[in-house]
């Protein structure tokens, strides 16, 4: 009698406590995991041509990732498609060495380019992540967020040079978080067991690597691999990229306040500064890396690539596409969106969008909060379109993205080619980039002319060095003289900034006083601290990139240059 009644309390007590596994948990909080290999999201490409218009597509990280036979959908490019979520559009250069173009998933179009191999096959590498090297961290993070009634998840990777990943499309499926990053387009299957998550991670529908993650009761600490840089006043490298160097007591530069400068970055006093750089006379005199940052790194810009959009409206003036900044938004605008134009909204022209001062209700109905909202069901040309006016076209300026996000449209409308390829060839082939990404809009297809574009810290530079020399590059004439010496025109003052700071097309003014001497700067400026100082009196641009996104130092930029970069190059 004992016997049954012990083996029915083992039974009973059996199956409470396999339901008590079975039940929905709650998975509120902070989830942390590590990656086996960092280099998980370096590729390498291949593409071999085969026969008419097959290609043979090879991806691979430590082990083979994707291994197709694929028809190019252009007999003039190679357009391969992988699921409807990895695009591949390239050309043959001329002596057909090399394939140029672009990889496209989720927002992000990858500039690369693919070498010759011999035997029709073209190799390169794809650094989805922008880190050259692998990531710093393995550090894998899932921040959930739950309730009774729905969940959403939030992937964060140790490495902070990644820009970040942006939940999109996120459903649950019994014990399944189902998700992708809307920046890189990489997909993620998050499963909940009774004690950990077992995260995956997939390039289209192939799994890349998996992270098993536990809960963090006392949160995260971010760990990373220590990276030996030595950042001192020695002449820059030397390196194939059009850049001569040279070292700063050739120009009479100031050392000591450099060093200066390096030391307040390496103890923190200048905080998530992650380059330096100068030029003098058109040479690279200076240059200096930080926290894991690297010549190779292409770093997110923010508002700073505004001023790239300008040039290339300015290309699109020189090339006739666009027959003068007097022309009216309502001639590029697509017909469906026609219906929004009213008595003010008809007089906006390409001058009052270059210039901040469309009239559009830009800190309201019309901001980048606002029309990139994820709960917003409209598109984000529609929103803008809709919004009302607030001022008369022309006369009053407020800072919003809105203004360049609709000279995008009204470029790539005028286009036979797509935006990119455009803007590649034009401007940065010519500048000899051709490391960097371009950020699209909620087409997923156009780049978005409000801002986001990464490039490397050198490259960023050449844009600018292009501008102080009045278009030039290399001799080569790439923008009209005219255009910088009108994109450079005090048009009318930022009303909505603190300093109300003069304003180009899409260039900040300002001015710095340093030992009783005013020194005259034309910027490109990105939220974070992502500068551009073009400064003609000392023959100089400078190059400032950081991280400073959520803590109130954006600026500190502009105390280096007053406080260190200034007094260096007056000396």
């Amino acid at each position: 009698m004992h016997r049954y009644i012990t083996i029915l309390v083992f039974l009973c007590f059996s199956i409470l406590t396999s339901c008590a596994q079975n039940q929905r948990k709650n998975y509120q909080g902070e989830w942390i995991g590590h990656l086996s290999d960092k280099k998980s999201f370096n590729f390498v490409v291949t593409i071999e041509k085969l026969e008419h218009n097959l290609y043979h597509l090879n991806v691979s990280n430590a082990t083979t990732v994707i291994d197709k036979k694929l028809e190019s959908s252009s007999t003039e490019n190679i357009r391969l498609n992988v699921n409807q979520q990895l695009f591949f559009d390239f050309n043959f250069s001329e002596n057909k060495e090399v394939l140029i173009g672009f990889i496209k998933t989720g927002r992000f179009l990858y500039r690369i380019n693919l070498r010759h191999l011999g035997n029709n096959k073209y190799t390169g590498n794809w650094n989805s992540f922008m880190v050259d090297t692998g990531l710093q961290s393995d550090d894998v993070n899932l921040y959930v967020e739950q309730n009774e009634q729905d969940a959403i998840a939030y992937l964060f990777f140790g490495d902070q040079r990644f820009r970040g990943t942006w939940t999109e499309d996120f459903k649950q499926e019994g014990n399944t978080f189902i998700f992708k990053d809307g920046n890189t387009g990489f997909n993620f299957r998050a499963l909940l067991l009774e004690n950990t998550i077992d995260l995956e991670m997939y390039l289209t529908n192939v799994l890349i690597t998996k992270v098993s993650l536990t809960h963090a009761k006392d949160g995260w600490e971010y760990s990373s691999d220590s990276v030996d840089q030595s950042q001192n006043t020695d002449t820059p490298a030397q390196l194939n990229d059009g850049w001569d160097t040279a070292n700063v007591k050739d120009y009479g530069i100031d050392k000591s306040k450099l060093l200066e400068l390096i030391e307040s970055i390496r103890a923190k006093k200048l905080v998530n500064t992650h380059s330096v750089l100068i030029t003098k006379k058109n040479a690279l005199v200076f240059e200096a890396y930080f926290d894991g940052f690297n010549v190779n790194i292409p770093h997110d810009l923010r508002s700073a690539s505004k001023s790239i959009s300008s040039a290339m409206i300015g290309i699109a003036i020189d090339d006739k596409i666009i027959e003068s900044v007097n022309q009216k938004l309502y001639d590029f605008i697509p017909k469906e969106y026609q219906d929004t134009k009213d008595s003010l909204k008809s007089k906006i022209t390409i001058k009052d969008l270059l210039t901040m001062s469309s009239g559009l209700d830009v800190n309201n109905l019309a901001s980048e909060n606002y029309y990139q909202d994820p709960s917003n069901p409209n598109s984000w040309l529609k929103t803008v379109m809709e919004a009302p006016m607030v001022k008369k076209p022309g006369t009053y300026a407020d800072y919003g993205s809105a203004n360049p996000f609709l000279l995008g449209v009204c470029l790539n409308e005028r286009l036979n080619t797509p935006l990119e390829t455009y803007m590649d060839q034009k401007l940065f082939a010519p500048l000899g980039i051709t490391n960097y990404i371009n950020q699209t809009d909620d087409s997923q297809i156009n780049p978005y002319f409000g801002g986001g574009m990464l490039l490397t810290p050198r490259d960023l530079l050449k844009f600018g060095q292009l501008y102080l020399n009045n278009g030039q590059w290399k001799g080569k004439q790439i923008i009209s003289s005219e255009w910088v010496k009108e994109s450079f025109q005090k048009h009318l003052p930022l009303q909505d900034t603190r300093d109300k700071n003069e304003y180009g097309y899409l260039w900040w003014h300002d001015t710095y006083t340093v030992n009783g001497k005013a020194i005259e700067a034309i910027e490109a400026r990105g939220a974070g601290g992502q500068f551009i100082f073009i400064l003609p009196e000392l023959e100089s641009v400078v190059v400032i990139t950081s991280g400073n996104f959520r803590n109130r130092k954006g600026n500190q930029p502009r105390d280096i240059l007053k406080e260190f970069i200034i007094p260096a190059i007056l000396n």
